[in-house]
């Protein structure tokens, strides 16, 4: 039976890259009845300046699962991001990003290979803010100053940063359940907690307390200034990292810096009966249409979705296909070879089309 997706180009150059990877995706043999919905900068104006449409959230939640080029990030309209718009609406709380260096690759790192766990609906990307001089910030600091610590400076914006028991219990289970579906040993929980006690401190104590429920996979914490010093001298020690939302959107950037950029690095954000699969980079516009960027990323992400989907089979025979490609290094795009200005670089389609030779089907 084919798997009914809903596919979200995108904009800017995510219309090429999602046709990349329907591409390979369909090359794996793997059938899918495909569900196209439009979001994005590009069709604001058509639904009356809202970048995400209601119908495209109903037919995500009827779908279960969803496959999202990259989106550009509006200004107005009442939106912070539609990526955040759509972990808020469909409570896609755990966020999941692998970085993992592939043969051919040009990087100072070999055999990386670390998942990323971030709680997606909390902390200070909450969004709870107040504006320097209005009226509840002044508030704010006025009952800080009589209840606490007088703030050194009065004329402040205040971000509230929530950390909730139910958020990180829920986040920190779906990190040991993760590991353990998909062959991993160790979870790190991943913190501020010798500062902020009470919300930082707060998600150490219940990632510990996850832990001990959860014997079959080692356990361990490392405060997160730290945890960056480690990963670029001996990321070999460390497998899956929980973290808050925060330090899980930094530490993934690092990560994914240190297996050769975002060309590379896929992304899924899951809930508890949804899953929308993307690329961590953005949308590229000045490169639109122009056949240029690297659909790997994309391509990834459509890999972690056959995972999803229970197609282990296909996913791993598209990842061993991506990576002959990286390391036969001929049929990539500029960013993947020695200088930007390689003149052998390919495009977006001829990477498709490398891709879809190496799984054996006719181009």
């Amino acid at each position: 039976m084919a798997h009914r997706v809903t596919l979200i180009p995108g904009d800017g150059t995510g219309p090429e890259l999602t046709e990349a990877t329907r591409r390979v995706l369909e090359a794996t043999g793997v059938e899918f009845d495909w569900d196209v919905r439009e979001a994005g900068a590009d069709v604001m104006e058509k639904y009356g300046g809202n970048p995400l449409p209601d119908e495209v959230l109903e037919a995500i939640r009827e779908t279960g699962v969803a496959l999202k080029g990259p989106i550009t990030t509006p200004v107005g309209g009442g939106f912070r991001s539609v990526n955040v718009a759509l972990r808020k609406s469909l409570d896609l709380y755990g966020q999941v990003r692998p970085c993992k260096t592939y043969p051919g690759v040009r990087t100072r790192f070999d055999e990386v290979d670390l998942i990323i766990v971030r709680e997606n609906t909390e902390d200070l990307y909450a969004g709870i803010e107040y504006e320097e001089g209005s009226a509840e910030a002044r508030e704010l600091i006025e009952w800080i100053n009589a209840h606490g610590d007088r703030l050194a400076h009065d004329d402040a914006g205040i971000s509230i940063k929530p950390i909730s028991v139910t958020g990180t219990r829920r986040i920190v289970r779906f990190a040991f359940d993760y590991a353990r579906r998909n062959g991993r040993r160790k979870v790190t929980a991943v913190h501020k907690a010798n500062i902020m006690k009470f919300s930082d401190g707060l998600f150490l104590r219940v990632a510990q307390e996850v832990a001990a429920e959860n014997g079959d996979i080692e356990f361990d914490d490392r405060i997160v200034d730290n945890m960056c010093m480690q990963l670029v001298q001996r990321p070999e020690e460390y497998d899956v990292l929980v973290l808050p939302n925060l330090y899980g959107d930094v530490l993934s950037d690092l990560c994914a810096g240190m297996i050769g950029g975002l060309g590379l690095a896929p992304g899924g954000n899951f809930g508890e009966s949804i899953a929308i699969f993307e690329p961590t980079h953005g949308s590229a516009p000045k490169y639109a249409g122009q056949n240029k960027v690297n659909p790997m990323a994309q391509m990834l992400s459509g890999m972690l979705m056959l995972r999803h989907l229970d197609e282990r089979e296909a996913a791993a025979s598209l990842e061993h296909a991506i990576a002959e490609v990286i390391a036969e290094g001929k049929s990539v795009t500029y960013d993947m070879k020695p200088t930007r200005s390689d003149p052998t670089a390919v495009g977006t389609r001829q990477v498709a089309d490398a891709i879809i030779e190496k799984l054996g089907v006719r181009v």
